[in-house]
């Protein structure tokens, strides 16, 4: 068995408060013997007032959130995933992204947001994230203490072709850090959530974000991670805080064997439509 930890937070609009969140975060997992933490996605800021936000988001070299995760990574000697940052890009834009950081500190893997929300809910919610953000190029799987695993952030989890990549890739462990809101959360967060894992035999560990930020947004929380049977091993609910999960490793082997779905994937032929 290993043991993981999920941060579930509350990003506000201050990074320093943020950071200081995220490093109790870590000196708990590694007080509950955990091999590694995962934090939802904008760890660092959530601000959907983009004039003061550009006054908070710095470069990957400059940013303090980042700093803070590696010296307590360090300090506690466990591995940290940042689910995302929102830091300075291309063009005047931001990017949204994820970092692994070994228990030395060192940053082994980066991954861009590929998928940018851009929507309008029927509550009146409207999200342009691609009005802010540039999106990422490219696919990652890294070996952690969980195995191979394959990066993606929130939004990702709607298109299930990135996650049959990871897993061609040899991904045995997917993880969707996220700020779902409320209204998406209730309707789609655990079916999608069982569906990448069932579909593909792998683990999915999924930090959230959770509950009235300080900018006025609402998300979801219910942090999960879900075995390769789509079995929920822990779902955090709704309230912030450190939360553990022992997962059994062979467990995918095992599940595999019984439902083959990476040695039965084909690729699908030209599509005929017939009117």
């Amino acid at each position: 068995m290993t043991r993981i930890a999920l941060f579930q937070m509350t990003s506000g609009i201050d990074p320093t408060e943020n950071a200081l969140a995220i490093n109790d975060a870590i000196a708990q997992a590694a007080g509950g013997g955990a091999a590694i933490l995962f934090t939802p996605e904008m760890s660092n800021l959530i601000d959907r007032d983009r004039a003061r936000a550009v006054l908070s988001v710095r470069s990957e070299d400059d940013d303090p959130v980042l700093a803070a995760a590696r010296a307590a990574a360090a300090d506690h000697g466990i591995w940290v995933h940042l689910g995302s940052l929102a830091l300075r890009g291309a063009g005047g834009k931001f990017v949204n992204r994820a970092f692994v950081i070994d228990a030395k500190g060192a940053i082994l893997a980066r991954y861009d947001k590929l998928h940018l929300f851009d929507v309008d809910l029927p509550t009146g919610e409207s999200w342009r994230e691609s009005a802010a953000y540039v999106r990422g190029e490219g696919a990652v799987v890294v070996s952690t203490p969980v195995g191979a695993t394959g990066l993606s952030i929130c939004y990702d989890l709607r298109f299930a072709d990135l996650y049959r990549a990871l897993s061609n890739a040899g991904a045995t462990v997917f993880t969707v850090p996220a700020a779902f809101t409320r209204p998406t959360g209730e309707a789609h967060w655990h079916i999608l959530l069982r569906a990448r894992a069932i579909e593909s035999g792998a683990f999915v560990i999924a930090a959230a974000q959770t509950g009235n930020h300080a900018d006025g947004r609402a998300t979801y929380g219910h942090s999960l991670v879900i075995d390769p049977w789509g079995e929920i091993l822990l779902d955090m609910d709704e309230p912030e805080g450190v939360g553990f999960a022992d997962i059994d490793l062979a467990r995918v082997a095992d599940v595999r064997a019984r439902v083959p779905v990476i040695s039965h994937r084909r690729l699908i032929p030209a599509v005929e439509v017939v009117a």
